[in-house]
């Protein structure tokens, strides 16, 4: 893989470096980055973990398979159960994290506990043979979650939105909707709006608002 394409694969996996590209092998990536020696690759191994996990793309064996030598599965083992250890430490519970932690060898679950302690006491991490920051593992961690709710959050406006257009569109027609949205913000109508919004759309809001109405209304949905 060339280290461009490497690079846009770990972006669209969740750890942005450069903008996403579609049709990356997750598993690949995910190998590609325990033999980086970059050591922000490694920071962002439980960012691109957790999210090729959660889309189904990650599977251990395959990642394993692309390790050829001993210091590479190794090295595998550790960044695991270092990302595993973030995990927890954030009290992140994931169906596929507590199957991959049992599979851990004796040595990457001692490692696993070792690494905890290190988040917890904010200490530094020894991660197949290289130092790495606890404040920064948590810092790029954290981060990726805070845009993760914010796109969230962003979908759910969104979906809100949706349902209020649907809405609207069952009670006005499509000139009384755009008129009832213009007043809503504040808009300047013109004389001609402002003259059928009177006659006709606000009768309508006047229905809706009537608390009798609404009462009844939600008597015939139970």
């Amino acid at each position: 893989m060339r280290d461009s394409n490497f690079l846009r694969n770990v972006s669209a996996l969740g750890y942005p470096l450069f903008g996403p590209e579609d049709g990356q092998d997750a598993n690949l990536t995910l190998a590609d980055m325990v033999k980086s020696p970059d050591l922000r690759l490694w920071e962002g191994f439980p960012v691109v973990l957790a999210n090729s996990a959660e889309k189904g793309l990650f599977d251990h064996e395959k990642v394993t398979r692309y390790m050829k030598k001993p210091f590479e599965k190794s090295c595998l083992v550790s960044l695991t159960a270092m990302a595993l250890a973030v995990y927890r430490f954030f009290n992140l519970k994931f169906l596929w994290a507590e199957a991959l932690q049992k599979s851990l060898p004796s040595d990457g679950k001692k490692e696993f506990s070792g690494f905890l302690k290190k988040l917890k006491e904010n200490g530094n991490l020894n991660v197949g043979g290289r130092e790495m920051s606890a404040e920064r593992l948590k810092s790029v961690f954290n981060n990726y979650f805070s845009q993760s709710k914010e796109r969230l959050n962003v979908l759910l406006l969104a979906k809100d939105e949706l349902n209020l257009e649907y809405s609207l569109s069952q009670v006005f027609s499509p000139k009384q909707k755009e008129l009832f949205l213009k007043k809503l913000k504040r808009e300047k109508l013109t004389k001609t709006e402002k003259e059928y919004f009177s006659r006709v759309v606000k009768k309508k809001v006047l229905a809706l608002a009537n608390p009798e109405l609404q009462r009844l209304s939600q008597r015939l949905l139970e």
